[in-house]
């Protein structure tokens, strides 16, 4: 799991990442994304250029969350379940960005599938609150 505090209220922090084709706005990592489906399938494209295949499960727009899972990736796990959380922090004047998941590693370890995501979510969180 990993968190990020903004200091930009929930609804905005949204407005930037809530759409599900909205990663190329603020994920370095993604400098590409195409939606398909009725806006249930992304595909995106990594700077290697790697297809990334992600599938829509839930979107709570009210709660400002979303989950999603991979079809298709270049990533060493499957069952990958990941969800999006942009929650208020200290009365709406702030927000708190929860990206959290589950996943099971094929050939490397745990605690290398983790480091792996954790690096890119970080990084990206990062990145997004370079936005307010």
């Amino acid at each position: 799991m990993v968190f990020e505090r903004i200091s930009a209220s929930p609804e905005k922090v949204w407005e930037m990442i809530g759409g599900f084709d909205s990663l190329p706005d603020w994920l370095p990592y993604i400098p590409n994304s195409n939606v398909s489906e009725g806006g249930r399938v992304r595909q995106l494209a990594n700077p290697d250029g790697d297809t990334i295949i992600e599938c829509l499960e839930s979107f709570n727009h009210k709660e400002r969350n979303y989950t999603y899972s991979i079809m298709q990736a270049p990533f060493p796990v499957t069952d990958y379940l990941f969800t999006i959380h942009v929650k208020e922090d200290t009365g709406g004047k702030s927000s708190l960005i929860e990206w959290s998941g589950s996943f099971t590693p094929v050939g490397v370890s745990d605690e290398e599938a983790i480091n792996l995501f954790h690096g890119i979510y970080k990084d990206g969180l990062e990145q997004c609150n370079m936005h307010f």
